[in-house]
Parts: structure tokens; sequence; C-alpha cells
């Protein structure tokens, strides 16, 4: 227990408050720009109807989804998903994120490599996300109830593994997400969809989202090193 109390308040704490302090940023950012409407007038649908159809992916839906920035790329069912405040609204921060969902939609008709390994990973990531510290548990338990056998802890090493995809795949992501959001801009600004001013505004909203990313791959690994430090010093103390 006391590795556990220890190891919550270094390696946890911290990416909570990396996490929240993204978070807010991405919400100011994207509120800001909100407010701020493009030339052109369209809505994020438009848009992202216009770069699919621009590169011949007709048979790629776009549709509304509920929730605050829910806004995601369904490569099994083709199927691309924009929030209302997305979907609906002509701003400078709707356009970027459309543009860089539908960025996702180029990668996969393209075969992007990273898109790839990040979706043969989800099955396993979503077992070792929750198995994983599972059986890390169960093995310092069987170990603590054994006496050092060392059973418990070979199980608790297996559960580490396990859990290793889960901070793998947050890295396998990075790429995945800036260049999705270096296609939008690109195509945004070529398809004189946006200005440079306005340009600019999409790269503020879409830099900020890309460090809730970043920050997501330091959580996953400081968590990773957290359940290799206590399981180390467990064998240690024992």
């Amino acid at each position: 227990m006391y590795f556990y109390d220890s190891t919550f308040f270094c390696f946890i704490i911290p990416a909570l408050i990396l996490g929240m302090i993204a978070q807010a940023a991405v919400k100011s950012r994207f509120s800001k720009y909100s407010q701020v409407r493009t030339m052109r007038g369209l809505t994020g649908a438009q848009v992202a109807r216009q770069i699919l159809d621009a590169n011949g992916l007709y048979d790629v839906v776009v549709e509304e989804t509920q929730g605050f920035l829910s806004d995601h790329y369904d490569p099994r069912s083709r199927t691309l998903r924009l929030s209302p405040d997305v979907a609906r609204m002509p701003s400078v921060a709707a356009v970027g994120v459309a543009a860089h969902e539908a960025g996702h939609a180029l990668q996969h008709a393209q075969g992007y490599v990273p898109l790839q390994i990040r979706s043969l990973m989800v099955p396993a990531v979503q077992i070792g996300s929750w198995v994983g510290p599972l059986i890390i548990i169960s093995g310092l338990g069987l170990e603590f109830l054994m006496r050092a056998s060392g059973l418990g802890i070979t199980i608790a090493w297996f559960g580490v593994m396990l859990y290793a995809l889960v901070a793998l795949f947050a890295i396998v992501t990075l790429p995945v997400e800036l260049d999705a959001s270096a296609r939008a801009k690109k195509l945004l600004y070529q398809y004189n969809i946006v200005d440079r001013q306005e340009l600019s505004g999409v790269s503020s909203v879409l830099n900020a989202a890309a460090w809730t990313y970043v920050v997501a791959a330091i959580a996953a690994l400081l968590e990773l090193a957290r359940w290799i430090f206590i399981l180390t010093s467990f064998s240690r103390r024992d």
C-alpha cells in the first residue's frame, strides 16, 4: 500500500494536472475561434463534404453526433461524425476540426501506415487498459498471500506487458493526429476555404488539440512507469 500511495502522487497527479491544462487550452481556443466566422461562410459539415468529394471519397458519410467536441472518423463504417458545434457552424474552429476529421478519412483511403497500426491495436488496447491493471493487482495480492513465491510477481509482469500496449497505442496515435492536422491546414488553404489570417486561427485550435494527445501519451507512459516501479520495489522488498 505504501508504494501505491507514493507512486500515485509522483506519477498520476502530474499527468492529471497536465491533462486538465491541455483540456482547458482546447476549450479556450475552440471557444475563441467559434466566434470567428470564415470568409466563405461554410459550415463544418459542408467543409468536410467538400474535402471528401474533392478527393473522390463520395462514399464516406458525414453525419451529426451528440456531445461537445465528440468529432471522429469511424473507419469501420466509413463515417465522419461531427458534433453540433462543428457540423452546423461556419466558424474558424468548426472548419478546422471538420477538416482534421476529413484528414483521417484521407489517411484511411490512402492506407496511411500509422493509422492502420492504430486500428489493428484497438482490440488489444481495449483489453489491456482494464485487464492489465487487474492482473497486476491480482498478481501482487497472490505474491503477498504466497509469501514471495515469485508466481505472483510473474503474473503481475504479464499484466504490465498488457498495459504497455496502452502506452504504445498513445504513442502511435501521435503521428496519426499530427498528420491529420497538417492535411487539414493544407487542404483548407488549398481549396480557398480559409485565408491566411483564418488559417492562423485554425492552427491555434488544432495545435491545442494536438497537445491533448501528447499529454495522453505522457500520462500512459507515467502510468506504465508507475506499475514498473511498484513491481520492482515490491520484488526488492521481498
